[in-house]
């Protein structure tokens, strides 16, 4: 069974897959993940792979040290089903990585554009070669309420719960119906945009503001709330598939590899340089 992390800008998903199957999911810290010891006294877990657009912890480094399998961390570097044309890759989010990874897995040989309303919401499109093109980033729902909050002086901080008008008859309603609204069509925009060049395109929804949006959406969507969970273990078992070198989490086994392929790759060298001296 695999163990599956995902560790975004407000809280960590920890999921368990058998295979392609996911089993359970859990929320929590994005700073600790205590739960790693129930996990594995309750799962048979062989294998697991972890992504995060944060920094990780020196917690969770160490939790992960302790567990008593490989644990791959999901880097630019690491082997992909897809072939990925963003121009840097190396600041492209994992998250938005795994995203792809998975609607073109579902829905293979399709154009794609995969929405993600977290934190930020994030337009993602892979097109029906599997090539990943890139995608935009915009504020997310919370981010978009607290700046109308902080960089205005009387304007208050509103919650998305309530009543959201066509029109605002109050500064509350006109916020919210504003900020949602907004969003709603800011998202169908990008997907009217994206038709124009790629008529049959798919749209996939997932991210923790995704429900406020899939009825208000008048396209035909797949709404996918654990995308970035599925992509993420097609990620690892393509890697298990493919025997493909990885970078692994440094734990003790992971250590163990990384020191002896390092010892092994500088005695090739060594012998390579005694075989130059003799030539010469």
């Amino acid at each position: 069974m695999n163990l599956i992390i995902d560790i975004g800008n407000s809280v960590a998903k920890l999921a368990i897959f058998d295979k392609d199957e996911l089993v359970e999911v859990f929320r929590g810290s994005n700073h600790s993940l205590d739960s790693l010891p129930m996990l594995c006294s309750r799962y048979p877990l062989e294998r697991g792979i972890i992504a995060s657009v944060i920094t990780l912890s020196n917690t969770i480094r160490r939790q992960l040290d302790k567990l008593p399998f490989k644990i791959i961390e999901l880097s630019h570097e690491t082997p992909v089903p897809i072939t990925n044309l963003y121009k840097t890759p190396q600041t492209l989010g994992m998250d938005r990585l795994a995203a792809v990874v998975a609607a073109t897995w579902l829905k293979p040989n399709n154009d794609i554009l995969v929405i993600d309303a977290g934190t930020c919401v994030t337009y993602d499109f892979i097109d029906a070669q599997h090539q990943y093109h890139g995608g935009n980033i915009s504020p997310g729902m919370r981010m978009r309420f607290k700046a109308l909050n902080i960089f205005t002086d009387k304007l208050p901080k509103v919650s998305a719960k309530g009543d959201i008008p066509l029109y605002g008859q109050t500064t509350e309603t006109a916020i919210r119906a504003g900020v949602i609204r907004g969003m709603e069509l800011e998202m169908s925009g990008y997907i009217s945009l994206i038709q124009k060049n790629y008529p049959g395109v798919l749209v996939f929804l997932t991210g923790g503001h995704s429900f406020y949006f899939e009825r208000r959406l008048k396209n035909s969507i797949f709404a996918d709330i654990n995308l970035v969970l599925t992509g993420l273990n097609r990620i690892l078992e393509y890697n298990v598939e493919n025997n493909k070198v990885v970078i692994i989490i440094n734990n003790a086994l992971g250590y163990l590899l990384l020191k002896s392929r390092i010892i092994s790759l500088y005695f090739d060298f060594q012998c390579s340089l005694f075989s130059l001296s003799l030539l010469i």
